[in-house]
């Protein structure tokens, strides 16, 4: 029969290192723990510094109120009625007006006006010519 071996004394190393995790923390006088890595595509960790291939988010802008009162008319009613009476020219509308909202946004100001009478123009020769195909229509069929 083989001996049996003796128990640890108190105090000692453990027998084997399965049994050193099952006890838990190390005593107040014992080795520190090890860290653990991160694992990789994880949030890092508090206080750590973000990734190096992290996007930084831009800090958000905020407008004055006087600049807020220079935003450009971007005609969106009218874009919308000129696209269900006629939509070739109303794309083009929602285009020029949306592109005078991103000016607006970014303070773009001689951008955003020059867009704004362009979505303006586009609109009204879109709901006269749309309103006009409708008149011949009903007046001629």
């Amino acid at each position: 029969m083989p001996p049996k071996p003796a128990p640890p004394a108190a105090g000692g190393p453990p027998a084997s290192k399965g049994a050193a995790a099952a006890k838990g923390p190390p005593a107040a006088g014992g080795p520190p723990a090890a860290r653990v890595p991160p694992v990789a595509g994880g949030p890092p960790a508090a206080g750590a510094p973000p990734a190096a291939g992290a996007p930084e988010k831009p800090p958000e802008e905020t407008q004055t109120p006087e600049e807020l009162a220079f935003y450009a008319p971007n005609y969106l009613c009218l874009t919308i009625l000129a696209v269900i009476l006629f939509p070739p020219l109303g794309l083009i509308a929602i285009f020029f007006s949306y592109k005078t909202s991103q000016a607006n946004k970014n303070s773009e100001w001689e951008d955003a006006y020059l867009n704004s009478g362009r979505t303006g123009w586009l609109d009204v020769f879109a709901i006269l010519i749309g309103l006009g195909i409708i008149y011949a229509y009903t007046l001629f069929m």
